[in-house]
């Protein structure tokens, strides 16, 4: 009997043992489950990243207001854009580019919606553009680019080479004496140079101006044809073949854009184009002292990384320039015209 009721005692004990070490079990287990739970949680809630990019995490808005296509500006855009992107990541930078259809008005109306959207800079391509984007804010960057000379752009009677405020940007300037030295230099038997030019761009008329007074010293006579608007280039050209041996035309945005009707004119009448720059002389051109818009176009990228990305003072920093220019010529044109060009001219390379 005694045995009997030992046996039961030592059978009972093992069965609340054996329950005891089962609800053990059954606690870690839970634990681990939870635990890993919440480092599941915690990984996911921590895990903030963004596609922006950039080391801060923000991505930049640039606005781009274009006043008008043609090689010459497109050229500076897309070097613009490729250095900006180059230099900070496609995903940190969203550009948002306009082109105004060569009307200030729309200028106008295209950077005052980069300001009411509060975009971190603008980027203004032409003289109109940049004129309209002074007037639409003076706290947003505004970097210029295809300006050639900014003091007369914005008016600016004490221009030193940094316009100050929240401008600055890039010159597509070229050496003007040395443009009046290349009429000298391919055509020194001519008498009279037709300066034609788009009276309502404030650089063409700067250009013309002082071309003008160079090409005097040389000893021509030169007369300025101006015309308005786009309506009035071919009356304004036909006039000026008719009169003169060489027409000179500046890097002007409306010529570049009708530089067909130019040729056309032109071309028959046997009268050499003399260009401002590289686009405008393929178009309707013998020769040019040019420069590479896309070089200009990132150059003027760049200063957009220092300001954005090395938080650079835009009204300390001076207006930059093409560091080099090249003699170029249109081979077609001068073969067509009987033109020898002499030895140090780059032929302009067609499409």
């Amino acid at each position: 009997m005694k045995a009997t009721k030992k046996i039961a005692a030592l059978m009972l004990a093992l069965v609340l043992a054996l329950s005891m070490t089962a609800c053990g079990s059954s606690d870690k287990t839970e634990s681990k489950d939870t635990a890993e739970a919440g480092t599941t949680a915690a990984a996911a809630e921590g895990d903030t990243t963004t596609d922006s990019g950039s080391e801060s995490g923000k991505k930049f808005k640039i606005g781009i207001c274009q006043l008008v296509q043609h090689e010459a500006l497109d050229a500076a855009t897309q070097g613009f854009i490729d250095e900006v992107t180059k230099e900070m990541g496609e995903d940190a930078v969203e550009f948002d580019l306009q082109n105004a259809q060569n009307d200030s008005n729309t200028c106008s109306t295209i950077v005052n919606n980069f300001v009411s959207n509060n975009y971190d800079l603008i980027l203004a391509n032409a003289t109109p553009a940049l004129q309209a984007a002074a007037a639409a804010t003076n706290t947003i960057p505004i970097l210029g680019t295809s300006v050639t000379e900014y003091g007369v752009a914005l008016q600016l009677s004490d221009f030193n080479g940094t316009v100050g405020g929240n401008i600055s940007g890039t010159s597509d300037l070229a050496p003007l004496e040395d443009q009046a030295n290349m009429v000298k230099e391919l055509f020194p038997d001519a008498k009279n140079v037709g300066l034609l030019y788009c009276s309502s761009e404030a650089n063409s008329q700067y250009q013309v101006d002082t071309v003008k007074a160079f090409l005097e010293k040389l000893n021509y006579s030169c007369k300025l044809y101006a015309f308005s608007d786009s309506n009035d280039i071919s009356a304004v050209t036909t006039t000026a073949s008719a009169e003169c041996d060489v027409i000179y035309v500046p890097t002007d945005n409306t010529v570049a854009s009708n530089t067909g009707i130019i040729s056309n004119i032109c071309m028959p009448a046997g009268v050499p184009v003399i260009a401002g720059e590289e686009g405008i002389c393929a178009g309707c051109g013998v020769a040019t002292l040019s420069i590479s818009y896309y070089d200009l176009g990132v150059t003027t990228g760049k200063m957009a990384v220092r300001i954005l990305k090395d938080g650079e003072d835009i009204s300390t920093m001076p207006i930059e320039y093409a560091p080099n220019f090249v003699k170029k010529y249109n081979e077609s044109v001068c073969k067509d015209l009987n033109i020898t060009i002499p030895d140090g001219y780059e032929a302009i390379k067609s499409e």
